[in-house]
Formats: C-alpha cells, sequence, structure tokens
C-alpha cells in the first residue's frame, strides 16, 4: 500500500474512534442532542415560546428558571426531585433553608401542561427544567447554550442531601470549590456559575449579619448606605420580601458586571466576596471581568456538566404526569 494508502487509513481509523468514544460518552450519560426528534418533534420550540410568553409577564421568571438548574442538578442527579411537593412522610426541597426564595415552580407546571397536550406522557419534568434554565439566560442577555436531553424523572425527594451538596453563602471559598469539584466543576467553571449573581436579588436574611451589629469593613463604604436603606431591620421578617439587587447597574441583564463589582468590595454575600480576593479565583474573577466572552464561554461550559450531573435515563425514574407529584402520588 503506497504512503497515500496508509494515510488515508490512518485518518479513518481516527475519525472512527472519535465517533465511537463520542457514541460511548452519549451512551454511558444516556443524554443525547434533540432526543424529542421522533417522539415530541416540537418539544423543544413549546417550551422555548412558553418561557418566553412567561418571561414577557413576569420577568423573574428568568432568574427562577437559573436557581433551578443549580438547587437542583448539584444535588445528586438532575432529576427534577427539587419540584416535588413535601408529602406526610417527607419533606420537599422546596421547603428546605437552602432553597429560601425559591419560588414560580408553577410556571413549570404551566410549560409541562403546554407539552401534555401536544405529547402526553412522553416529555420528563426534568428536561422542561434544564431547557427552560436554558431559554432564561437567553431571555436575560446570556449566551445560547447547546444541551443534551433524554433525563427521567426522579421518585423522591433528596431533601437529606442537600446540605452535602449545596453550599451555603456563609461557607468558605475552600468548601464551595470542594463541592462543586464533586460534581466536575472546576475553578472558571465555578467562579463563571456565580457570575448567575449578575442578576435577580439577595434577600436581606441572607446578608443582615454583614450589617448589623456593626459593618462588615470588607464592604465598600459607597455601597452600604443603600443596603442599610433595603434592609433595615437586623433580624428581618423572612416572610417579608426585603431584598438588595444583586446589580444595580444592570439587574435584569447576565453579563460581566458582577465580576467588576465584587472587584470592587460590592458583593452582596461572603462567597462573592471571598471570590474576588481568594488567590484561586481573584485571576479568574479580573479576566472575566475585562472580558465576557471567557465569561460566556465558561459558563456556558459549567452549565453543560451541571446539567448532565448523574441523570436518569433508559427505564430508571419515571416521566411524571404532573412535575410536583412523583407517579404513585398522583
Amino acid at each position: 500500500m503506497g504512503g497515500k494508502g496508509v494515510m488515508l487509513v490512518a485518518i479513518l481509523c481516527l475519525w472512527a474512534l472519535s465517533a465511537t468514544t463520542e457514541a460511548v460518552t452519549e451512551e454511558e450519560s444516556g443524554l443525547m442532542m434533540n432526543f424529542y426528534k421522533d417522539t415530541c418533534p416540537q418539544a423543544e420550540d413549546i417550551i422555548r415560546e412558553q418561557v418566553k410568553l412567561l418571561y414577557k409577564r413576569h420577568k423573574n421568571t428568568a432568574f427562577s428558571w437559573l436557581r433551578n438548574i443549580f438547587h437542583d442538578c448539584a444535588v445528586e442527579s438532575c432529576d427534577a426531585s427539587l419540584l416535588l411537593d413535601s408529602t406526610r412522610r417527607e419533606l420537599g426541597e422546596k421547603e428546605h433553608d437552602r432553597s429560601f426564595g425559591l419560588r414560580n415552580f408553577r410556571y413549570i407546571e404551566e410549560i409541562k401542561e403546554a407539552l401534555e397536550r401536544e405529547c402526553p406522557g412522553v416529555v420528563s419534568c426534568s428536561d422542561i427544567l434544564v431547557l427552560s434554565a436554558r431559554e432564561g439566560i437567553e431571555a436575560v442577555g446570556g449566551p445560547h447554550i447547546p444541551l443534551k436531553t433524554g433525563r427521567r424523572d426522579g421518585l423522591k425527594s433528596r431533601t437529606d442531601m442537600l446540605e452535602s451538596y449545596l453550599p451555603d453563602h456563609n461557607e468558605s471559598i475552600s468548601v464551595v470549590l470542594d463541592k462543586f469539584k464533586s460534581i466536575g466543576i472546576d475553578t472558571p467553571g465555578l467562579v463563571a456559575l456565580l457570575g448567575s449573581h449578575s442578576v435577580g436579588r439577595t434577600h436581606c436574611v441572607k446578608l443582615v449579619h454583614r450589617l448589623y451589629p456593626e459593618v462588615d469593613p470588607s464592604l465598600n463604604p459607597d455601597h452600604v448606605p443603600h443596603m442599610l436603606h433595603k434592609c433595615p431591620d437586623s433580624i428581618p421578617d423572612p416572610k417579608a420580601v426585603q431584598y438588595v439587587r444583586n446589580d444595580r447597574g444592570t439587574p435584569m441583564v447576565l453579563d460581566n458586571n458582577y465580576y467588576r463589582n465584587i472587584l470592587d468590595n460590592k458583593g452582596l454575600l461572603l462567597v462573592d466576596h471571598q471570590l474576588a480576593h481568594d488567590k484561586r479565583t481573584r485571576p479568574i474573577v479580573k479576566k472575566m471581568a475585562k472580558d465576557q466572552a471567557y465569561f460566556f464561554k465558561e459558563f456556558t461550559r459549567a452549565i453543560q456538566i451541571l446539567s448532565e450531573n448523574n441523570p436518569l435515563t433508559g427505564s430508571k425514574g419515571e416521566i411524571r404526569k404532573q412535575c410536583n407529584l412523583a407517579n404513585k402520588n398522583h
């Protein structure tokens, strides 16, 4: 065989190996792009249109979609366990302190109902949760993120595991890094994911310890009067809607302004402050503050990893009839 023939065979072998590796990766996770192309071809379009309609009516839904994917997928499996209501025997994840401020779950049901009208019993709540997060990210100016589908829904809440997986806002940056690393997200990915603090708000109950009885000296003194105005009580009523916008400059836009804010000591949570000043994360924060394209690239990669965390596929789990109830409780 001539040199050209040998080279052609080598190229074909490399191509076959690459294709096989990709197939194995998809087979291992059970997820794939456009999973519903045959069973419900309009599924992703329906979710996209529903999210757009809901965002037009209620702007804050986009923040809910974004928080949902983190609070669900970071806790052992991306299986929509977050959406399950409490039962007589089991407290739902939604009721745990780590889920404080999560809301708008009823709109997930609206999307589910629209899909059930088109394709009954086909599209999982976990895929709805993941894809609505993608559309919510785009709605607030974030990048388009290609995401695989094919998840199935969990049968029970994972409330007893929340504290093991979800970092608290008062935990050290080392603990936060370790918890993200356990699900495959590296340091740049963590820094990018926390960039979601660019949008939405922080409830006063989560930050008053930085204001009372003494103001945290690490806070930018120019930012403190606004925080005190928004959080006038040292012990806020948890039922009262008292909060501070995470980013006063562009509160409804997912952008790299968050990184400039925390470098200027305007981060609301302790984890924001630590992110800007820890030697492991500060160089990445500074780079993202200057380069939004880099932020979006790492954010996209981190969301993809998060969305593929230990999914239920094949015959595992179920396709729920309602997202807030396992089928056995329906």
